[in-house]
């Protein structure tokens, strides 16, 4: 069993709160809380953020246990990124991820179709290693202008292209004449996929 699950229902034996309760308090599906609570199915961080504020808690106590157990380190998940913030700042992240091996650093929520002929959809979770070079033709988090994306990186002559995997999307081609800020954040090493 989890250490979600187990958390989850000693919170829930402590206030004396049914799951049916749970799920209508936090609007989690009954049978999604009843895949929590069997340790079948580890929540997303959203929902562990629904769970935690109605039964008054952190949600960093559904997590805490966890990174006793197999190394296992809570990477930032960026969602916009803010004009002149360091990349890491509190303002740009939206929540942690659990991730089990040192070969990642931080994450970032995928938003749009640009990436998926990579199998990499609208809501999936990049893992991303933090380095500021990528080998040409590599996937990487790309900061243009405070605005991140994830793109496969090519470098031709003085320009740099952010290719998309969807055919409807043209080339970003940047140089200097044409990009005040470009900065590569990471390769892209994982990912996060709800099937």
């Amino acid at each position: 069993m989890s250490i979600f699950a187990i958390t989850l229902k000693k919170l829930l034996q402590e206030k004396n709160m049914k799951q049916s309760e749970l799920a209508r308090l936090t609007k989690i599906n009954k049978s999604s809380i009843s895949e929590y609570l069997s340790g079948n199915y580890q929540p997303k961080y959203k929902n562990i953020l629904k769970i935690a504020e109605i039964l008054n808690v952190s949600p960093h106590i559904f997590l805490e246990d966890t990174s006793k157990e197999k190394n296992i380190r809570h990477l930032p998940i960026l969602g916009k990124i803010a004009a002149g913030i360091p990349i890491l700042a509190q303002e740009n992240i939206e929540g942690y991820l659990p991730y089990d091996d040192n070969d990642a650093d931080f994450c970032l929520r995928i938003y749009g179709d640009s990436m998926i002929n990579a199998r990499i959809n609208h809501g999936d979770i990049v893992f991303i290693k933090q380095q500021s070079t990528v080998e040409n033709g590599e996937i990487a988090a790309v900061l243009v202008n405070d605005s991140a994306t994830l793109k496969r990186v090519y470098f031709v002559d003085d320009t740099i292209q952010l290719r998309s995997e969807n055919p409807k999307y043209k080339p970003m081609i940047f140089s200097k004449d044409n990009c005040d800020n470009f900065r590569i954040l990471g390769k892209a090493i994982a990912l996060y996929t709800k099937i």
